[in-house]
């Protein structure tokens, strides 16, 4: 998708900027999470297809998505329960983007399930950019180099990077794909911070974005 502005950052929003871009891709683990956590007990499960992921007793919803649009996430987990469960609900926040784009819905309920605050009033900005410019997406992006800090029993911070060489923005109407030539600014670097709700589902409450990112080139 790299005929648009990186996710979150057209929304004029004051994001956080706690973690440094060399999240992406880092090794360095500061975990605390030596508790169990509510929710860490799903942290290993993976969608039954890369088109769709099931409900689950958490209240998760169902994020089907069309053949056409594909995520990949590597890792997907690490063995930490806990880190596990914060990377399998950032990867299904990522669905539910693609999945309120292709439906042309904002409001979407997947969407407002994994977002919170500033993160969901972004998200809803960024969805509907998409919808007034009578555009849809297609095509599949790797997100890779994902690391996980847990801070506290209900706080986390998420740093990944995103290739979107071959993920484009498609005109509805005419079908014709934008942003198909690969550059630099195909790869997104994103910051994160994540919290643990009441229902032990971990909503992203704030992001960092930076396109073209020197730690997540190739």
């Amino acid at each position: 998708m790299n005929g648009r502005p990186t996710l979150l950052a057209a929304a004029a929003l004051t994001f956080v900027a706690a973690l440094s871009l060399s999240a992406c891709g880092s090794g360095d683990d500061n975990s605390k999470g030596n508790d169990k956590i509510a929710g860490a007990d799903v942290g290993n499960e993976k969608s039954a297809s890369p088109s769709a992921s099931p409900p689950d007793s958490a209240g998760r919803p169902e994020i089907k998505l069309p053949s056409d649009v594909k995520d990949t996430f590597t890792p997907e987990g690490t063995g930490d329960p806990v880190k596990d469960a914060v990377l399998r609900d950032n990867a299904e926040m990522i669905r539910a983007m693609d999945a309120a784009i292709v439906a042309g819905d904002p409001k979407l309920p997947a969407l407002g399930f994994y977002t919170e605050g500033e993160a969901a009033a972004a998200a809803h900005e960024w969805v509907k950019g998409y919808v007034d410019d009578g555009l849809t997406i297609t095509g599949t992006v790797r997100y890779f180099d994902r690391n996980v800090q847990v801070k506290s029993r209900d706080s986390a911070t998420i740093g990944y990077c995103a290739d979107e060489t071959k993920g484009y923005d498609k005109v509805i109407k005419t079908s014709k794909l934008k942003g198909t030539k690969a550059s630099k600014d195909s790869y997104v670097a994103y910051t994160g911070q994540m919290r643990l709700n009441k229902d032990g589902i971990w909503e992203l409450t704030k992001i960092t974005s930076t396109r073209g990112a020197a730690a997540c080139q190739p």
